[in-house]
């Protein structure tokens, strides 16, 4: 198996085509299946203002036996009332019916223009064309199927063991995740119990993609589901969990560095905290300032937004900026003030694709990583005009 192969793990399928969703030909309705029964586990967004799919997809998903998803890019069907929410359950439970599932064996996710409704024709002439067997299981193809503004796909499928592990992601925009990403979906055929299998994913989940922030916006429509149909037989469950944390890394990573209108990768990395819950949210105080977001893209040693971003979390009494050290690609800015060369030095690392930042709390052993973006003037033109 080569880096560049994305057959799938056995025994799932890709279907991809165009509902109509966007104003193109482009592909927009992808069904990703197992041809065997699976188990599986989910995660889904906290919004109080939740779609129809997510909603659905809650409860499917609760059973621990979903072997299919079906996605519909560029329209997330939310805010469009009871209408909407018959439209999404007219999907949801005609591919079941087309795959000759169990309609809770069957997630249904939506990612776009939010207070749209489906364009219910074009997604009627799609269900129409569904059958299984699928003709192929080409991942990357589901990849681009369901993106919207993201500017490639994401997907990565790494060994383990005898099995596969295969992942898709998307996700530029609308993205301060509270479970997981905007939409992320990952096949095994590794043989997992259901248990072990929800277990693992949840905690992959909360070091990956809840440690990723784009524009501190979360969205209406977040999924994030693994599928395990266990054809390729039992896998070391902590080698699995160890290669599901590395293809969902992979994954964070290609979603923040493809942040709209994103230029670099942030990568702000915690220690010496209370515990993990604090050094993540100084992480995320961190790599959400439009300031700290700013200074990267151009390229700024500005170390004084980063010490301003730590001292907004205000509720934690035991930082003490005494205690506290900063740095940029591992040279220390705070409190060791950086001489002219070390300054050049860090310029030149701020002027790359991906700018590190650490901060010591120097108060306890915990740590956490976040990841996120710079900010520019691309962000600004793409969602001032995103809907016409």
């Amino acid at each position: 198996m080569t880096s560049h192969d994305y057959s799938g793990p056995l025994g799932f399928g890709v279907h991809t085509a165009s509902a109509g969703l966007g104003d193109d030909d482009r592909a927009d309705f992808t069904v990703i299946a197992s041809e065997v029964p699976a188990v599986s586990s989910a995660v889904f967004t906290q919004s109080r203002f939740a779609g129809p799919s997510v909603l659905r997809s809650r409860t499917a998903a609760a059973a621990g036996r979903a072997r299919a998803v079906v996605v519909l890019a560029r329209n997330a069907n939310v805010a469009t009332g009871k209408e909407g929410a018959d439209h999404a359950a007219e999907v949801h439970t005609r591919v079941a019916e087309a795959l000759g599932f169990d309609p809770e064996e069957v997630l249904i996710a939506s990612t776009g223009v939010i207070g749209v409704k489906y364009p219910m024709p074009g997604v009627r002439a799609a269900l129409q064309e569904l059958t299984l067997p699928f003709t192929g299981s080409d991942f990357r193809e589901a990849a681009g199927s369901i993106m919207t503004t993201d500017t490639r796909p994401k997907v990565i499928q790494l060994p383990c063991g005898d099995a596969k592990v295969t992942g898709i992601a998307k996700g530029v925009g609308m993205l301060e995740p509270n479970m997981a990403t905007m939409l992320a979906f990952f096949c095994t055929d590794a043989q997992l119990e259901q248990a072990d299998l929800d277990r693992v994913f949840r905690s992959v989940m909360a070091r990956t993609f809840n440690a990723v922030s784009i524009d501190t916006d979360t969205s209406t429509s977040d999924t994030a589901a693994v599928f395990a149909n266990g054809l390729a037989g039992p896998v070391d469950l902590g080698e699995f969990e160890r290669v599901l944390e590395q293809a969902a890394l992979h994954l964070v990573k290609e979603i923040a560095s493809d942040g709209e209108g994103a230029s670099k990768l942030i990568e702000v990395r915690v220690t010496g905290a209370r515990d993990t819950a604090q050094a993540k949210r100084v992480g995320k105080a961190v790599v959400n300032s439009p300031l700290v977001k700013t200074a990267v893209h151009g390229s700024d040693p500005n170390w004084g937004r980063v010490a301003m971003a730590i001292g907004k979390c205000e509720d934690e009494l035991d930082i003490d900026p005494e205690h506290t050290r900063i740095g940029f690609g591992g040279r220390e800015v705070y409190p060791a003030e950086p001489n002219a060369q070390a300054m050049d030095a860090l310029v030149e690392h701020l002027r790359g694709a991906e700018v590190v930042i650490e901060i010591d709390l120097g108060i306890a052993g915990g740590e956490f990583t976040v990841y996120g973006c710079d900010l520019t003037e691309g962000y600004v033109r793409l969602n001032s005009a995103y809907t016409t």
